[in-house]
């Protein structure tokens, strides 16, 4: 694997750190401003907020400027956005800080992964996208719990100046080590909007938005559902994410490993096995031994669908991907959004703490019915070229017989 993706893996560590950090330093900033924490809780949704709609925008404002050029200045963007939540004298301004950080978070990964697959052999361009996700699930074993520490122990404001540090050290980086791909001839925004018209990429997003949103029904409530079902301590959660966080790293390597090996096969497997155990989470919560190896489980499984997902998209899109890989990006954060509603929803309901679990079942099971319904597609748009071919030589024949 080429040096460069250590570079775009650098920049994803920076970018997951400061994603889910803010998540365990909500308290200390929320106090810092004089704010509840429900407001506080504005700094996550604005962030996600600002990935969904942000992917797209910034894409499509990099499709005049070459790949390396954009994802520095996404790096600059990140770095700006990060300074400007560390040294905000309000609480509306670190919003707005948080909200330009996000603007660089799907267009980096977007356009990253196009890059990542353009700098190695056509059967390594999964294992090369999983490689820069790397990046973003060692933050969730390393970056945000020590970023977590950094800010409880020193300050918030600490935290998010490292991640601004990180993400200068990104920069430098691109700026160093990733080529300056030419950018495809011919290729214009109408030909990336077209994309969207393939049955086959909306089936990819549709997949995304449901398999990961599988994951984030149980991790979103996997704080109330340890203590209060599995009878850890409240300060065991963070660790319990840090495992969770193992298992992210090891199946992302996987999933990229075999999906350049069988795609759809891989997707199959990590989707219906992320269902199963879904399912069982609902038996396994309470005992903890068990629903510690679960939640690894789950880590492993949920990323082990991110590099095949990332690649079909790619791959669908037909010479015009990098719009429809940002956009993919924003879809897994809609499955995060979408399954925390309906997680707390069923909570709400008083179905119990384990019942977001049930919510999760179902949308990877629904994720691999689109799978199997993508690729019987794709064998039907195939086949009629296939008949055509073998039309003509028994036609012949058949005269031939006359």
């Amino acid at each position: 694997m080429p040096l460069a993706l250590l570079a775009l893996a650098i920049g994803a560590f920076g970018i997951g750190t400061t994603e889910f950090v803010i998540m365990g330093l909500l308290p200390e900033v929320a106090g810092d401003f004089g704010v509840s924490i429900p407001t506080a809780g504005f700094l996550v949704t604005g962030y996600a907020l600002g990935v969904m709609f942000g992917a797209p925008l910034m894409t499509v404002f990099g499709t005049k400027i070459s790949r390396k050029r954009m994802l520095m200045l996404l790096m600059v963007l990140f770095i700006a956005g990060n300074l400007l939540s560390a040294l905000a004298p309000a609480f509306g301004v670190m919003l707005a800080g948080r909200v330009i950080a996000s603007l660089a978070h799907g267009a980096f990964f977007g356009i990253g992964s196009v890059v990542a697959a353009d700098l190695v052999a056509p059967d390594k361009k999964a294992g090369a996208i999983a490689m820069m996700f790397t990046g973003l699930t060692v933050a969730n074993v390393v970056g945000v719990p020590l970023g977590t520490l950094v800010g409880q122990s020193v300050g918030w404001r600490v935290t998010f100046g490292i991640v601004a540090a990180l993400g200068v050290v990104g920069l430098v980086g691109i700026a160093k080590l990733v080529p300056d791909l030419p950018k495809p001839e011919g290729v214009h925004l109408r030909h990336e909007l077209a994309a969207f018209k393939n049955a086959q990429v909306l089936l990819a997003m549709a997949m995304t938005v449901l398999g990961f949103g599988g994951v984030f029904a149980a991790i979103t409530y996997i704080a109330p559902m340890m203590t209060h079902v599995a009878g850890f301590a409240d300060g065991s959660v963070t660790w319990l994410l840090v495992l969770f966080g193992l298992g992210m790293v090891g199946g992302n390597l996987i999933g990229g490993k075999y999906a350049d090996r069988a795609l759809m096969p891989m997707l199959y497997v990590s989707l219906g096995a992320l269902a199963v155990v879904l399912a069982l989470f609902t038996l396994t919560a309470h005992n903890k031994v068990l629903a510690a190896v679960t939640i690894a489980l789950i880590g492993a499984l949920g990323f082990a669908t991110v590099p095949p997902l990332q690649k079909r998209v790619l791959d669908q899109a037909h010479g015009a991907p990098t719009l429809a890989s940002a956009v993919n990006i924003g879809a897994f954060n809609l499955g995060n959004a979408l399954s925390a509603w309906l997680g707390g929803l069923v909570i709400a309901g008083g179905l119990g703490y384990t019942a977001p679990n049930w919510v999760g079942a179902i949308l990877a099971a629904a994720a691999l019915v689109l799978a199997v319904l993508s690729a019987a597609l794709e064998r039907r748009e195939s086949a009629p070229s296939a008949v055509v071919a073998g039309a003509v030589p028994a036609e012949r024949q058949s005269a031939v017989h006359r």
